[in-house]
């Protein structure tokens, strides 16, 4: 159903997710307005990395810690509603208040469930974040880095948008690891799905793949 990405690319988009997830760790929110976009990543990134390392159950892979700390430290910090939109296509439009907030629902467990064992890969890498770009609009920053430990450095790049108003911040919607966009590698798998069963098929096809990962995940667990 859904075509798989290299083991490497696995690994560095696990990394990239994770990467996002302290940003209620350090800086108050009350400075979020007055932070540059390079500036945010690299903090959020290296605090997420001095997290990762520091659990042992996270770099075990265990679903719900992990889901936990998506739920209190990612979320508040990514659009993933305009993640899950422009992963979907024009059939988001279409698609009623439910149906939306249940294919939310659906690819953030996807997306955490297919990467989370990729965590035990965490070790001594640290994060390079290269010098912004002139000229880049606020709704699409793009901030590239670099995570440098074993092996060849991996490909991290984030698409940003910055949200108005008091307590303005940056929210993160697109990652790209190593030239494969996250939004367009599913859009490309999402709209066949829609194609073949319209929204409610992309659905279950995502719930049917939740489950058989939750399965394997404990299959796993028994025989450790």
């Amino acid at each position: 159903m859904f075509n798989a990405l290299t083991s490497l690319t696995r690994r560095g988009l696990c990394l990239t997710l994770m990467l996002a997830l302290s940003g209620l760790v350090a800086a108050p929110l009350v400075h979020a307005n007055e932070e540059t976009a390079d500036a945010f990543i690299k903090r959020v990134s290296t605090e997420t990395l001095d997290l990762v390392k520091a659990d042992k159950s996270l770099r075990n892979g265990d679903p719900s810690k992990i889901m936990q700390l998506v739920d209190g430290k990612l979320m508040p910090h990514v659009n993933f509603r305009r993640m899950t939109a422009l992963a979907t296509g024009p059939a988001w439009r279409k698609a009623t208040p439910e149906q939306q907030k249940r294919l939310q629902d659906e690819f953030k467990t996807l997306l955490v469930r297919t990467y989370s064992g990729a965590l035990s890969q965490v070790s001594d890498q640290t994060v390079v974040v290269k010098p912004l770009r002139p000229g880049q609009d606020d709704k699409n920053l793009v901030v590239n880095t670099e995570v440098r430990g074993k092996g060849d450095p991996i490909q991290l790049d984030y698409r940003l948008e910055k949200t108005p108003g008091e307590g303005a911040g940056w929210l993160i919607y697109d990652l790209n690891v190593m030239g494969i966009w996250l939004i367009e590698n599913y859009r490309t798998q999402f709209t066949k799905e829609v194609s073949a069963g319209g929204i409610d098929g992309l659905i279950n096809s995502l719930a049917e793949r939740n489950k058989a990962n939750a399965g394997g995940a404990a299959a796993t667990a028994r025989k450790s």
